[in-house]
């Protein structure tokens, strides 16, 4: 509350505003719970147990067996247990010296402490076997979501729902960390209650359905209780994930000027601590539901409980069993009734487990439905033309085209110059060159080969971008110019992409150079100024020596030295490939061969420097206003 008032007070009369509700429509809108009967939602135990296993068989086999074989021992070991301890009750019981009774019975405890040992044994293995498995697997389902979604189409990240699809996976990642564990337990307890229940059954029948329904309403009440958590969770997806961006956003040092200067702070505590209590409240409205859920099935628990012990009792007090047997009953039952109790937890866990993985399992389906498939052809070496057809393109949920029926012609050597107001389709048109979007019209080719017939890696392999926002990895400066991709051994194309965008001095000055991370969050980092990270960027793409160039306000952060030097280097490089910029800074299309100008996605200009400064359109009218100020 005090954050909020603060937040209020500083705003005057006027209430910060609070976070906008997110809702969404369609498919992925429904929650796949909502419509599962009881039945349907119990048989998914055995499919999630088979699809553990199947993961964890990829990871590591000889864990898997481990795994597999040890819940058996456990069970061979509570049968071997029950039967000794019969064996030694009986002895015990009757009439003797007590050095006699402990002689007639001492074989079978002997027995009775190997199986309860085998059975310590079994669980340590077990354990370990869990660990060999659990880092692994869920490396390699964090690795799957993460090469997922950096595979797929481009536009699958315009579609609604789709971040919100990829924050619920997470959580099937998160839930590796303990499936190992819960099937692993789930299996012990039940091979267990399987032994444990014969030997109640052989002692009398009647006992086995008393116990059985005496843990049967808490595995109803744990399963129904996942059901409820679950929906609260997917009722919170989209919520959380806004929230984890705004998180980032508001903790991160890059922004923190911002955040300080702008007295952003109050505000962002305020919205953040709403957004958490938004998603508090729809937890805290389902605690009666969990809470009624809870006590009828403790209760139906009790009362089936109290009827198998009273029935234990009747059976021994009557002569129906021996004094004996009903000494070994009350192990057996003990013995039976925790597997029962474990088999309904771990079986519980797994059910909830499954839907989470079912979400992760849906979304690298759909992620992996989304990669392109567009040919195996190669794009021929080298590019000496990139046609574009009439190429439309509109962005999911648009009304309008962003790019509506643009024809253009590439051809090596040129430079073109790309110019519009923002909104005009810049940069949607450069992603429809680069194959990056396909054109929902039209065609987009490159030597003739249409890009949505060939090889994407193929195109890509020959394309250096740098983009209007573009990435500050937390790598090496090495790293950051090649991205994991160098050409050779030593750093001489390294430095001579640095030095084509004049940074050699600013990064002989950083702690140990080429060397150095760029991070000044973790020890041993440093940071850059915005221009030497833009220059950084520009020698990423002069450094893949590519065939097709194209740099979106490659030099909007760059001093006018900078700016300058890499004017003049894609100048002197201009001849070996297909150089494309997009700028606001009209007086830099100077150096261009061809300029276009973009209105509402579509070419309403296009010309040299000279013939479109007096041509009268738009590009004279930005040109006059950029001189204005």
């Amino acid at each position: 509350m005090a954050s909020t008032e603060t937040a209020h007070d500083q705003a005057g009369s006027v209430p910060p505003p609070p976070p906008a509700e997110i809702t969404y429509t369609g498919e992925y809108s429904i929650n796949p719970l909502g419509e599962a009967s009881f039945g349907k939602l119990c048989a998914q135990i055995p499919t999630v147990l088979r699809r553990i296993v199947a993961m964890a068989w990829r990871i590591d086999r000889t864990a898997v067996a481990l795994l597999l074989a040890c819940p058996v021992l456990v069970g061979v070991a509570a049968a071997v247990l029950l039967a000794a301890t019969a064996r030694a009750m009986h002895p015990l019981l009757t009439d003797g010296t007590v050095t006699d009774r402990l002689h007639q019975a001492a074989p079978a405890l002997v027995v009775v402490g190997i199986a309860a040992g085998l059975a310590r044994i079994a669980g340590t293995v077990a354990t370990y076997a869990e660990r060999r498995i659990t880092p692994r697997l869920t490396t390699e389902t964090d690795t799957a979501l993460v090469e997922a979604v950096c595979r797929v189409e481009a536009s699958a990240h315009t579609v609604d729902g789709f971040s919100d699809r990829q924050e619920a996976a997470e959580m099937g990642v998160i839930r590796t960390h303990v499936m190992v564990t819960d099937a692993q337990r789930f299996l012990s307890a039940l091979v267990k209650m399987v032994t444990a229940s014969a030997a109640i059954s052989v002692l009398n029948p009647l006992l086995l359905p008393l116990l059985l329904l005496a843990v049967l309403p808490a595995g109803v009440g744990a399963i129904l209780t996942a059901r409820v958590d679950y929906e609260i969770h997917y009722a919170n997806v989209a919520d959380r994930n806004v929230r984890g961006m705004m998180r980032w956003w508001s903790t991160t040092p890059k922004y923190g000027d911002e955040v300080r200067a702008n007295s952003m702070t109050d505000y962002l505590v305020f919205w953040y601590r709403s957004l958490s209590e938004r998603c508090d409240t729809r937890t805290l409205a389902a605690a009666p539901r969990t809470l009624r859920i809870g006590l009828l099935s403790s209760l139906a628990a009790g009362v089936f409980l109290v009827a198998t012990w009273g029935a234990l009792a009747w059976l021994a007090v009557t002569g129906r069993i021996a004094l004996a047997l009903a000494a070994t009953a009350v192990v057996a039952v003990q013995t039976t009734l925790a597997a029962l109790s474990q088999v309904i937890i771990n079986g519980a866990a797994l059910f909830h487990t499954s839907l989470y993985l079912t979400d992760m399992q849906a979304f690298l389906d759909d992620a992996s439905a989304r990669a392109p498939r567009r040919g195996a052809s190669q794009v021929d070496t080298p590019v000496a033309e990139i046609r574009l057809e009439e190429a439309v393109y509109r962005y999911p949920g648009k009304d309008k085209p962003a790019v509506a029926g643009v024809s253009l012609t590439l051809r090596r050597g040129d430079i073109l110059a790309v110019v519009g107001a923002n909104g005009s389709g810049k940069s949607t048109l450069t992603r429809l060159i680069t194959g990056i979007y396909l054109a929902d019209k039209g065609r987009v080719t490159w030597n003739g080969m249409d890009l949505a017939e060939v090889d994407p890696q193929s195109v890509w392999r020959q394309t250096g971008l740098v983009p209007q926002i573009f990435a500050q990895w937390p790598l090496r400066v090495r790293e950051n110019i090649t991205l994991g991709q160098p050409r050779t051994h030593h750093d001489d194309p390294v430095w001579e992409a640095v030095d084509a965008v004049g940074l050699r001095e600013a990064i002989q000055d950083l702690p140990t150079g080429l060397d150095t991370l760029l991070a000044r969050e973790i020890f041993g980092g440093a940071e850059l100024s915005g221009g030497q990270w833009q220059r950084i960027a520009c020698s990423r793409a002069l450094y893949r020596r590519p065939a097709l160039l194209i740099l979106d306000e490659p030099t909007s952060q760059m001093d006018p030295r900078g700016e300058h030097q890499v004017f003049e280097r894609i100048k002197a490089i201009a001849a070996d490939r297909i150089t494309i910029v997009v700028t606001h800074r009209l007086e830099n299309t100077r150096l261009a061969d061809h300029i276009v100008v973009l209105e509402h996605g579509r070419i309403t200009e296009q010309g040299r420097y000279d013939d479109l400064v007096h041509a009268g359109g738009l590009f004279a009218e930005l040109l006059a206003l950029s001189s204005d100020r």
